[in-house]
């Protein structure tokens, strides 16, 4: 099995004429994902390489029964692209746009767990999510990750970067392990998507048989993904976070990994997932050697 998405998950891309929703909508195609439509307005009947192009995602979603929708619009369209596939009934939305302002963020997660609960956002400012074999919607070249291997235990992933996304994907791949699904959950302030979410769906999927964490300063998402291990995670688990020499009050990288007031910082981090069980790496390599400890004891 995988979590959040399947072999049977119908897609379509928001923003599939432009340069970087065409480029990524195809290799996802490609991929032997179901991307079957794309939402442009004022561009439906056209079509991208024989994907058909509505103006609207509700016309995306009568002709193709999509459940999904991959998100590459400009940061002032994304979040009313984002309210427009909820409203017309996407159970997953994937949005990879960088640089949507924090406010825009924070209003659009709010109306969406009041008005549109049914909705799940992965983002914004993320490389998506792959289930390898199955399927992948983002910007995660498939090349990099391993499908689950018959009669051998599978591995989740659930990361804030980008980067190491894809290095803890190779890790495994390097190390023969088979990844159930890899979700990058994006490093912005209010994520749509957190750890505790995608720790509680590879805690219920049974080919998932244990989860490497990837944190980084900023935030308290990697404290409450440790208390949530402690009372809820049985399954083994390594971690690792980045930013350890990261000076305070200076942003590295994305919009939430700012260490601030003493909060936040990479050693905190390390030492909450630490006491909750969890086999923390010095590097994202250390990281993968771990986990390789930890399947073949499994």
């Amino acid at each position: 099995m995988s979590i959040f998405v399947n072999q049977h998950t119908k897609v379509i891309v928001q923003g599939l004429t432009g340069g970087q929703g065409k480029y990524h909508g195809l290799r996802n195609k490609a991929y032997g994902t179901q991307i079957v439509g794309g939402v442009t307005p004022g561009k439906g009947g056209t079509d991208v390489e024989g994907i058909p192009v509505f103006n609207s995602v509700a016309e995306a979603v009568a002709a193709t029964g999509a459940t999904a929708s991959f998100i590459s619009v400009p940061p002032k369209a994304a979040s009313a692209a984002i309210i427009e596939a909820a409203a017309a009934g996407i159970a997953f939305v994937v949005c990879i746009t960088e640089g949507i302002p924090a406010q825009d963020e924070a209003k659009t997660y709010n109306l969406l767990k009041r008005t549109y609960p049914g909705t799940r956002l992965l983002g914004p400012n993320c490389p998506g999510i792959i289930s390898p074999g199955l399927c992948n919607i983002g910007i995660t070249s498939g090349d990099i990750a391993l499908a689950p291997q018959p009669g051998k235990p599978s591995v989740g992933i659930v990361s804030r970067s980008g980067t190491l996304t894809y290095q803890a994907l190779y890790e495994l791949k390097q190390l023969g392990i088979g990844v159930s699904t890899c979700v990058g959950i994006g490093g912005d302030p209010v994520p749509g998507t957190t750890f505790v979410d995608c720790l509680a769906e590879f805690q219920k999927d049974p080919d998932t048989h244990a989860i490497i964490l990837i944190g980084e300063i900023g935030g308290t998402g990697e404290e409450e993904a440790a208390e949530f291990i402690k009372a809820n995670v049985t399954k083994p688990m390594s971690a690792y976070i980045a930013g350890v020499t990261a000076p305070a009050g200076k942003k590295m990288g994305h919009a939430g990994a700012i260490v601030s007031g003493g909060k936040g910082t990479a050693q905190g981090k390390m030492d909450a997932l630490a006491a909750a069980g969890v086999k923390v790496g010095l590097n994202p390599t250390e990281a993968g050697a771990l986990m390789a400890e930890i399947v073949a004891g499994l």
